[in-house]
């Protein structure tokens, strides 16, 4: 990975200015049947003496606390692009789907399509729904002097357009992932299955060809209906689908991780989809998240509440994990996410708030007691890891949100600089402290993040979603 030094970073890591209550309030009850998208530019900005001093606080430390009628207002100085949506139930998982509109998209207005799942107050209400963002055009800044080549595809005013097709879901969904399809290939035709599983709190793994839910979405009168496969399992979050290299689904394998410890790996057949019925069984407490191996087909990654992190090879005897981390964390494991770039650099996440960096060439074999050491660890976050995901094209850097409201930016390709060991920052989380220089831009107005993910085709995008509903951003730091 190249490095680069902390002087380099193009902001501070603060996205989000404090804000007096006395401007405008989003009202959040006004929400039509399925969602909204809210402009960045549409609020009322408070004039300069209405924002709060950030440097004049009310904690022990200096800093600002916020007060009961404060709301963060953000900083769009920092945004490239910034969009937000409100759903009438809360769409705890999601997954960004692959579209036909070509890779390493620069230009504005931005189409991005994914696949969510609801949890309603009642599991009849619930619904997999599809959802299409169009016309997320550039956020308008103050002062904007964008050059003129620049200025057919920026068009300002225009709102943000969001359609969306559904299908019952018996259950809330506890987990959302869609097929992978190998990167620059198009979307299947609409004659080809895009299979999508979800895993219900019902207990069952379900898997829908989500393809006609996408057609429909540019034919009119193009049928919805969708077809799945159930299996019966135990309650559980896990979930990952092996890359097969190419878009065809006879090849496909899905791992589900229940809350009971075990791992089950399911294959396509001829007739279907296979669970086969002798799980993997290595750890001794719920599997919070699985990831296969992005350069070795048989080999997966799993972490748990029992606080370790296991490798496996589905060729193994017995089903048992052939190498492990124990433990990764000091509290439960709950998320990971393995490089794509290097094959051998493992994200973890912890329910302490901490985030470690993993060389999986020094991670020992089973029955070794020696524990290897990460070769970076931070704790910014002051509450549990929700999710991660290393960037798809970029080695160094990864995205992380935390049970705080914050999702965050990471470079690890940054070095600090000789003289600085951090940057003071008056708002952080848990008071005045160090930035590490790792740490490119914090993104909140968020409540309680669930989910992150960067959008393949879309360089620097990010999408996450939250009770209050989902943000699409690009910042002006990655």
């Amino acid at each position: 990975m190249s490095k680069r030094s902390a002087s380099d970073r193009t902001t501070d890591g603060q996205a989000f200015a404090k804000a007096s209550g006395s401007g405008a309030k989003r009202d959040e009850n006004e929400v039509n049947d399925i969602g909204e998208f809210e402009d960045a530019w549409e609020d009322e900005i408070e004039s300069e003496e209405d924002v709060v001093d950030g440097e004049a606080g009310d904690g022990e430390d200096g800093t600002h606390v916020l007060g009961k009628d404060e709301i963060l207002e953000p900083d769009d100085s920092v945004y490239i692009m910034r969009h937000s949506m409100n759903v009438t139930w809360p769409c705890l998982s999601f997954d960004v789907l692959r579209d036909s509109l070509g890779d390493e998209r620069q230009r504005y207005p931005a189409t991005a399509f994914l696949v969510a799942g609801t949890q309603a107050d009642q599991a009849s209400k619930n619904e997999l729904t599809v959802f299409k963002m169009s016309s997320l055009h550039r956020t308008q800044k103050d002062g904007d002097d964008s050059d003129s080549d620049e200025e057919d595809d920026d068009a300002l005013d225009e709102d943000a357009i969001l359609e969306f097709r559904s299908v019952p879901h018996h259950g809330g969904v506890n987990r959302v992932r869609a097929q992978p399809l190998p990167p620059s290939s198009p979307l299947p035709s609409a004659s080809q299955p895009y299979y999508t599983a979800t895993w219900a709190d019902t207990g069952k793994v379900h898997i829908w060809d989500i393809r006609p839910l996408i057609e429909s979405l540019d034919v009119p009168g193009y049928s919805q209906l969708s077809q799945l496969t159930r299996m019966v399992a135990a309650e559980g979050f896990a979930m990952d689908w092996a890359s097969s290299g190419d878009a065809n689904p006879s090849s496909l394998r899905l791992l589900t991780g229940d809350v009971h410890s075990k791992i089950y790996l399911t294959t396509t057949t001829p007739s279907g989809f296979n669970a086969l019925s002798q799980p993997f069984t290595s750890h001794t407490s719920s599997v919070e998240d699985l990831q296969w191996s992005p350069s070795e087909p048989t080999v997966f990654a799993s972490c748990s509440a029992d606080c370790s992190v296991q490798i496996w090879d589905v060729r193994s005897k017995g089903r048992r994990s052939v190498a492990g981390i124990e433990p990764a964390h000091e509290s439960d494991v709950n998320v990971i996410s393995w490089n794509r770039n290097t094959g051998y650099l493992l994200l973890s996440g912890g329910d302490e708030g901490g985030i470690k960096v993993w060389d999986l060439r020094n991670v020992q074999k089973k029955g070794t007691t020696v524990v290897p050491s990460p070769v970076a660890s931070f704790k910014w976050h002051s509450a549990p890891i929700t999710a991660i995901e290393w960037h798809p094209t970029e080695d160094s850097i990864f995205a992380a949100s935390g049970a705080d409201d914050q999702v965050t930016l990471w470079d690890l390709g940054v070095e600090p600089d000789d003289d600085e060991a951090g940057i003071p920052m008056n708002d952080a989380p848990d008071g005045a402290r160090d930035v590490p220089p790792q740490l490119l831009f914090v993104h909140q107005g968020q409540k309680d993040v669930k989910e992150i993910h960067w959008h393949p085709q879309i360089p620097g995008t990010v999408l996450s979603t939250a009770l209050d509903g989902f943000n699409i951003f690009k910042t002006i730091s990655v």
